[in-house]
């Protein structure tokens, strides 16, 4: 185990791209057992993520699988679960790092956009709380992140469903804090602003064809380093360090709090 960590069993939503692909080798690399989940696990790009996550897990004696996991159906967040339970035991750690984005006013939104954004990155999120919360509870130690955003504070113009999740998803830390603090379950939201995902290249795709002023999407991708007080973009890895930290002890009473990583940025 790195730094002397005790080997865990941790589940990472979305963990084969972007923050939860970072946040999963940073707990393979700690030596857990992880457990990760996407819609999409056969894929060749999803495939070689997999293969460095192995091979990361592999050199420092931990253990890495992956399952299908469609957060808007319980019965798939059922049955991965159930896949975690059967190949490493029940989750000590869980992740909620799975989420998409659309860009879209409130004027005119289509119903199905607004569902299918709650659905993955809130009530997903939930449902996998809900599959889990209880055993972490009974054993009396677990650690929940969720992967929220600068969006759960500051709003953003055509993006409702996108902001209402993440601040919806502050909500529901605060709650899942509260209620397993006292069996030595901690729940942390961690709110990065931009990251540099395939997730924000496919917002800056979107945001490009919106304007309609033939600006590209590394221009795009530029004024927004250039706007950040750092003068750049956050990076997965950044991410994945502070949910490392909170995965472990050494600060139990880190709770119910929104840890912002922006470079000082607003949004």
């Amino acid at each position: 185990m790195r730094g002397g960590r005790k080997a865990r069993v941790a589940i990472v939503t979305g963990g084969l791209s972007g923050i939860g692909h970072a946040v999963a080798m940073e707990l393979a690399r700690s030596g857990h057992r992880v457990s990760v989940g996407a819609r999409d696990v056969t894929s060749a790009p999803r495939q070689a993520a997999l293969a460095v996550l192995a091979q990361a897990a592999d050199a420092h004696g931990g253990a890495v699988d992956a399952g299908v996991l469609d957060l808007r159906d319980d019965a798939s967040v059922a049955a991965f679960v159930k896949r975690t339970e059967d190949r490493f035991g029940a989750a000590d750690i869980l992740v909620n790092a799975a989420g998409i984005t659309a860009e879209h006013p409130v004027t005119g939104h289509p119903d199905a956009l607004w569902t299918d954004v709650i659905d993955t990155n809130l009530t997903g999120a939930f449902r996998m709380i809900r599959a889990t919360l209880p055993s972490m509870m009974a054993r009396g130690w677990g650690r929940i992140i969720n992967i929220g955003s600068t969006a759960a504070s500051v709003g953003a113009a055509d993006n409702p469903a996108y902001c209402a999740s993440k601040a919806g998803l502050l909500g529901l830390t605060r709650c899942v804090a509260l209620e397993g603090a006292a069996s030595g379950v901690s729940c942390v939201m961690v709110s990065p602003t931009w990251v540099d995902t395939p997730m924000m290249d496919a917002d800056l795709a979107q945001i490009v064809a919106r304007e309609g002023c033939g600006r590209s999407i590394a221009e795009a991708r530029a004024a927004i380093a250039a706007e950040n007080p750092q003068r750049r973009i956050i990076q997965p890895a950044e991410v994945a360090a502070v949910v490392g930290f909170l995965a472990g002890d050494a600060v139990p009473g880190l709770t119910m709090e929104d840890i912002r990583i922006t470079g000082g940025a607003l949004w």
